[in-house]
């Protein structure tokens, strides 16, 4: 059974290499608000809308203070690949231990087609300044979740 996290808990600190092998390590970002999503597969429909999105809002979200890491188990040539093609601005770090995913439970059994699989649930948290998980949104759509987070987070 996955553990899941919920506002109020810390936000497990993780140093994770990018698409260009830089490490970024949460705990360096305390002082600043950050929305951390994962996501399955770098390049796959879904999860490209979903980069995309995040990428089309950025300059907003970055206005109001929060900076945002996309996680998923690739590794880092898959991650470039998808970051250059798609163009995506922001960082996208890589988990192929999951050992991240773990910690924040966004790994473990869910419901794909009908039928239940084990792998990435497509979850997102916003971090506070101080590290405390602010939101933690599990099971979320591709499509609509960024404009529905930015509700979530009155910037609308």
């Amino acid at each position: 059974m996955t553990t899941k996290l919920s506002p109020g808990d810390p936000a497990p600190d993780f140093t994770l290499p990018d698409a260009d092998g830089k490490e970024t390590t949460l705990s360096d970002l305390r002082g600043q608000k950050v929305i951390v999503y994962f996501y399955p597969a770098a390049s796959t429909p879904g999860c490209t809308t979903q980069a995309c999105d995040f990428r089309d809002n950025l300059s907003s979200l970055k206005g109001a203070g929060y900076s945002v890491l996309g996680i998923s188990p690739d590794q880092p040539a898959k991650q470039k690949r998808f970051r250059d093609e798609k163009n995506v601005n922001y960082p996208l770090l890589c988990d192929p231990s999951r050992t991240t995913l773990d910690a924040y439970g966004a790994y473990g059994e869910k419901q794909l087609y009908g039928k239940t699989v084990t792998g990435v649930i497509r979850s997102t948290f916003v971090i506070d300044q101080d590290g405390t998980i602010e939101q933690a949104q599990y099971n979320v759509k591709a499509t609509g979740h960024v404009a529905k987070l930015r509700k979530d987070l009155g910037l609308d």
